[in-house]
């Protein structure tokens, strides 16, 4: 862990400006001829390709979308819960998690504790930023390419690439499958490490480094945060103290906090509203049923614009969030139902490893306080997204 205490790694791109050549890429993917300087920029070419989608209308940034604090923000039928695939029809069973600050997030293995910490996806199967990078574009729901050789054709068809993988990664490497396709995976990593990705420039951080004074509502929610009245920081810190600049609020172990089914969008994807997502028991590396039902804790990074909420997008608004774990504090007719639908909350999902033990700490909130997490909540944008938070 101590690993994650270190800025991130920051690459400058040469020659263009950030999203410049992604820009072009994404407009026609064939015709992008600006210069590939380093593995960053040829990360945000792959990123931003469509081509490498089997009907060339899917790339990373469709369900990472860099204006929208890299979420997928497109309704598709779900009220953006879950994503659509390149196919136009298939549609996912998990909300796109933003992969702002995703770098700072340690490959997975498990603690001294025997905790399973770490890695990518909600499950935590890709053990790395690179082994995340390597799933989309075979997934049959996502990207949709057959195998890695449909990719690696895609990537030849591009002589810019070539020669930047040529140059970058060894001249050999165009003609090495597996070593074109870690290169490829290679840079992705790269440029998702690079600043646009963990700017620390929020209310917060500027706040930390005395360049932001908090509203009085806003320096409530912060001590409310931060304090043992209420359960946040038992899963959204990595550090231990309120005042480490580079916090990205997780400290990436998995829980199960009884989220329910989303029945609506079971209903829509034809997976069944039988079906029980067993969460971390569905990661390879595990095969203990206690771990079934849990997830990774989120980055709470940027968590004010990335709605829908919750690993399957059940919730639409961050109040209805802090309601829901609520309820496990203070059982009453007041937090019997969900306020975006008016109906019960439902069953978790998987009922048997709900950790009621952690659900169950803290104190009520009042709606004032509620109203200041929030508040707080809202600090942790960073500068370019806070527009959003006006919509």
């Amino acid at each position: 862990m101590a690993a994650m205490t270190k800025p991130v790694l920051h690459i400058l791109l040469l020659g263009f400006s950030i999203f410049g050549l992604c820009r072009l890429a994404a407009a026609d993917p064939l015709a992008a001829t600006a210069p590939v300087r380093d593995i960053v920029s040829l990360g945000e070419a792959f990123f931003f390709d469509t081509s490498l989608s089997r009907n060339r209308t899917q790339s990373c940034a469709t369900c990472h979308d860099p204006e929208r604090a890299f979420t997928d923000s497109r309704d598709n039928g779900t009220g953006a819960a879950v994503s659509l695939g390149d196919d136009g029809i298939s549609l996912g069973d998990r909300n796109a998690p933003t992969i702002s600050y995703a770098s700072f997030t340690p490959a997975f293995h498990i603690n001294d504790e025997a905790e399973y910490i770490g890695g990518f996806f909600h499950d935590g199967r890709a053990a790395t930023l690179v082994d995340q990078a390597a799933g989309p574009p075979t997934n049959p729901l996502e990207m949709a390419l057959a195998d890695k050789s449909a990719v690696i054709a895609r990537i030849l068809e591009n002589p810019s690439y070539v020669g930047a993988l040529e140059r970058l990664f060894g001249r050999s490497t165009p003609a090495d499958a597996d070593k074109l396709y870690e290169a490829v995976c290679q840079s992705i990593a790269a440029f998702e490490k690079s600043p646009p990705f963990a700017p620390f420039d929020s209310k917060y951080d500027r706040y930390l480094r005395g360049e932001y004074k908090m509203t009085k509502l806003q320096e409530l929610g912060r001590q409310l945060f931060f304090s043992d009245l209420i359960n946040c920081s038992s899963c959204h810190l990595l550090n231990s103290s309120p005042l480490y600049q580079q916090e990205t609020f997780s400290n990436y172990r998995y829980h199960n906090i009884g989220v329910p089914v989303n029945i609506a969008v079971r209903k829509k994807n034809g997976v069944g509203i039988d079906h029980r997502d067993q969460g971390l028991l569905e990661n390879p590396a595990v095969d203990d049923p206690g771990q079934s039902g849990k997830f990774k804790v989120i980055t709470l990074r940027n968590v004010a614009v990335s709605a829908p909420y919750m690993h399957n997008g059940i919730f639409r608004e961050l109040r209805t969030v802090l309601l829901f774990y609520s309820k496990f504090i203070v059982s009453n007719e007041a937090n019997r139902n969900n306020p975006e639908t008016g109906k019960p909350w439902g069953k978790a999902e998987i009922e048997e490893t709900v950790n009621l033990d952690l659900l169950q700490k803290g104190q009520p909130l009042d709606n004032s306080h509620l109203t200041a997490l929030l508040a707080f909540l809202e600090t942790l944008t960073d500068k370019r997204y806070e527009h959003l938070l006006e919509k």
